[in-house]
């Protein structure tokens, strides 16, 4: 049992049946003892059977006592009405839950309703043990992060013909699953291109992620008969016409890879942050009339690039995140007068690119954190009554008088202006903002007890602070 328990092995192996409730490590163990049995046929058995220890007429370990009583009241027929009693084994010794799950395994007894009391543990399964799986009226299964897992293993899913949502990341390959609607294999490196075609019948999938794993654009071939696909998170591109959202997010695809997507008439959502998609590749998104987002973040793009998406009229949130982006690219963009979430955090906007703002009326969200930013462009900012969310921190020439000009967002739940010369003098500024549940004024010239003034008497809903 290792450290689970404070009872040595040595010790364990001597003791009587009967148990004081003095050794248990939680509440759940506690009653657990309680109902130990004096005697159980299977225990008698263990302590007789091969393998180390004294041999025939070994007292039987406390850890055989705990899995042999779960075992007899929680899976014999006539005892059902017991089954509350051990619905979650979750705050168990983890050597404990773990042998009644092998004890379970071992044995043919583990069910569709018992499964359900180890949702929480910290398993190991090894391939061999997923003989159990044999649910054919399963429809969601995760067992996520379980390196153990290998090809081999995963055959066993083949019989869960009614499976929809199957979560494998950091798992293995799959086939057969005729219904699934929702699949992730993220990080599992042992899937390659070769692998792909085993997925080629699941006709009913909405959603796939791949991201990390070994697949190339050879790979993507074979998903290119998938009738109805909403979401895909993986590291190339397909021809997948009724894709709604797509997330490249750090796959190592560049503007080449944009000219698949130009069939994607009904994409919403795009993701292709810190990816190598340039200045070249945005004009093969021109047509994308239908999308709502896109994140450009650590991209390669330029200030020209950003006039070739600038007839996305349906844009609502667009994150441009990127050193190459300056006052000239942001004035190309003036006609996305539908944009309610503006991401500039890292771009070069000056005072005078703030001027743009006054095109997007109905910004909810906003961050300008390029460090150029002063007083006289909070002007261009303070009639944005829409916005929620405003970053604007990083901009070192900021004072009080920033706070000022904003006082009347009063919409404003969250606003961050570290980083700046913002004091104790200023603060009085923020008072009608009585929506605000979020500020950070860390680096700045305020104290902590100042702030707290400021959230006990005048923001009472202010309830995140940085500094504290």
């Amino acid at each position: 049992m290792g450290n689970a328990c404070s009872r040595k092995r040595g010790q364990l192996g001597n003791e009587d049946v009967l148990y004081s409730a003095r050794f248990s490590k939680s509440g759940s163990f506690k009653w657990l003892l309680h109902t130990l049995p004096r005697s159980n046929s299977d225990v008698q058995r263990k302590a007789q059977g091969p393998g180390p220890g004294p041999g025939p007429g070994r007292r039987p370990s406390f850890v055989e006592l705990c899995v042999a009583k779960v075992r007899e009241v929680e899976f014999r027929p006539c005892l059902f009405e017991d089954m509350s009693r051990y619905s979650d084994f979750s705050l168990l010794p983890r050597d404990l839950s773990q042998q009644i799950f092998n004890e379970l395994v071992e044995s043919n007894c583990l069910t569709e309703a018992s499964l359900g009391a180890f949702r929480d543990c910290a398993l190991q399964v090894t391939t061999s043990e997923f003989a159990f799986i044999c649910f054919s009226n399963l429809r969601s299964l995760s067992i996520k992060k379980c390196a153990a897992v290998t090809a081999e293993g995963a055959k066993a899913f083949a019989n869960l013909v009614n499976l929809v949502n199957l979560d494998l990341e950091r798992c293995s390959k799959i086939q057969g699953l005729k219904k699934l609607e929702t699949l992730n294999v993220r990080y599992c490196n042992c899937i390659t291109d070769s692998d792909m075609k085993y997925l080629s019948d699941l006709t009913n999938l909405r959603e796939l992620q791949l991201s990390c794993c070994k697949i190339s654009d050879l790979g993507v071939s074979y998903l290119r008969g998938y009738p109805v696909v909403y979401h895909t998170n993986w590291r190339c591109l397909a021809d997948l016409i009724n894709l709604e959202c797509l997330n490249l997010d750090s796959c190592k695809i560049g503007d080449e890879a944009l000219i698949h997507l130009k069939g994607l008439l009904q994409l919403k959502s795009l993701e292709l942050s810190d990816t190598e998609v340039g200045s070249n590749g945005l004009r093969h998104l021109s047509g994308l009339r239908n999308l709502q987002s896109i994140n450009l973040s650590f991209t390669l793009i330029t200030d020209a690039s950003l006039k070739k998406i600038s007839g996305l009229s349906s844009l609502k949130s667009l994150n441009l995140d990127n050193r190459q982006i300056t006052d000239n690219g942001l004035a190309a963009l003036a006609s996305l007068t539908g944009l309610t979430h503006l991401d500039l955090f890292g771009a070069r906007i000056t005072d005078a690119g703030t001027n743009c703002f006054r095109y997007f009326k109905n910004l909810q969200s906003l961050e300008v954190c390029s460090g150029f930013i002063t007083d006289s462009g909070v002007k261009n900012i303070k009639d944005l009554k829409a916005l929620t969310l405003l970053n604007l921190s990083q901009n070192g020439n900021l004072t009080d008088k920033t706070l000022e000009l904003i006082s009347g967002l009063t919409a404003l739940v969250s606003l961050n202006v570290s980083n700046s010369r913002v004091s104790n003098s200023g603060l009085h500024h923020l008072k009608p903002l009585q929506n605000l549940r979020s500020l950070a004024l860390e680096s700045c010239r305020v104290t902590a007890t100042e702030i707290k003034k400021l959230q006990l008497v005048d923001l009472p809903n202010l309830v995140s602070v940085r500094p504290e």
